[in-house]
């Protein structure tokens, strides 16, 4: 897998999720050690996790409301 480009695909505050579900997340670091540092609040608790960039989709940030 060719990481950087994959990469370069998110970028520092977009809104991605999971392709197989769960919450709306914030990138952090979109080149954490060629993962996609992410942010997302679990209730009132921040939460972050390193995620493969071939893992993540991008989500419109209307989309997140739903």
């Amino acid at each position: 897998m060719d990481s950087s480009k994959s990469n370069q695909a998110f970028k520092t505050g977009d809104t991605v999720k999971l392709i197989s579900g769960g919450p709306v997340m914030t990138v952090k670091n979109p080149r954490h050690f060629d993962w996609v540092l992410c942010q997302w609040f679990a209730g009132k608790k921040l939460e972050q996790g390193d995620f493969s960039p071939d893992s993540l989709i991008r989500v419109d940030i209307n989309e997140k409301e739903k």
